[in-house]
């Protein structure tokens, strides 16, 4: 790969760029990112993911490097100086350098890093195939509200769930599916109504899901905003998972049971397809 990379102001090589060893993102996981979709050369979604950049920053206390405008500059360059037409840009924003100690240094000067990856969102396979998921439990800790990069056990359960012949993991705790290792889960009842996790520290705000769940609404779709157990997602007429990557993905298997005929639902390709829609039509 030879993409150009942001990193504190500079444009670099990727093989240029560098953090150092004493950043508090590499030694405490002191930092938060953003994964923002491009499509056709715009951002998707852009205002939400950075609202809750600024809400995950105000939580840690640290202080966004960039102003709103510089921010969006910065997107709109990065997709430009690596030509990217359909793909990603991941930022991340950490706490920044200093000696390490526990407690947070004075005056920290951020370290914050955008970069671009390739990928197919619009003509994703797996939104013919669908996906199959693992249960596994959830050990993370207890402010997932904050997108921080602690994603070490998210990444174990993913890899619990590929052991297991499945595609992704569901995070479990007390019996109840949070979500899954990089998205929002969802479940489709006989009626036709969605579920979904309501929000609190318990899982990430999710930008997409907030917007499959107002979609759904204008639709006509009712929609709870419940936790729900393994069980009754084994026993859904569909189930499916958003993120900003891949939209609404359907989910055919959970464990060992088919979900509904085992195939994509309805529901969740309607939901997908006024999704693409209307975040395309509002595309910057």
């Amino acid at each position: 790969m030879n993409r150009i990379v942001y990193l504190n102001g500079e444009w670099l090589a990727e093989a240029e760029a560098k953090v150092s060893v004493f950043d508090r993102g590499f030694l405490f996981a002191d930092a938060i990112y953003e994964v923002t979709a491009v499509i056709g050369g715009k951002l998707i979604d852009y205002r939400g993911h950075t609202a809750r950049l600024q809400r995950s920053l105000s939580e840690l206390g640290i202080v966004c490097p960039l102003s709103e405008e510089a921010l969006l500059a910065v997107h709109r360059e990065i997709v430009e100086r690596n030509g990217l037409d359909e793909g990603l840009i991941y930022l991340q924003v950490s706490r920044g350098p200093a000696d390490r100690d526990f407690a947070y240094p004075a005056a920290p000067t951020p370290t914050t890093v955008l970069f671009t990856q390739a990928k197919a969102i619009l003509e994703n396979p797996r939104n013919q195939t669908g996906i199959s998921i693992a249960t596994v439990p959830d050990w993370r800790w207890e402010r997932r509200d904050i997108k921080t990069v602690q994603l070490l056990y998210p990444s174990m359960a993913k890899m619990e769930a590929t052991r297991r012949g499945a595609d992704d993991a569901w995070l479990v705790e007390d019996g109840m599916v949070t979500e899954a290792s990089s998205a929002s889960a969802h479940i489709v009842k006989a009626d036709g109504t969605l579920v979904t996790r309501g929000l609190s520290h318990a899982i990430l705000h999710g930008i997409t899901r907030a917007g499959i769940i107002e979609l759904a609404r204008s639709a006509g779709i009712k929609v709870e905003e419940r936790a729900f157990t393994v069980e009754e997602a084994k026993q859904a007429a569909e189930a499916f998972v958003t993120s900003a990557t891949n939209f609404a993905t359907p989910v055919v298997r959970i464990d060992d049971v088919e979900i509904g005929n085992g195939r994509p639902g309805p529901i969740c390709e309607k939901l997908r397809g006024l999704y693409t829609a209307e975040r395309l039509s509002t595309a910057i």
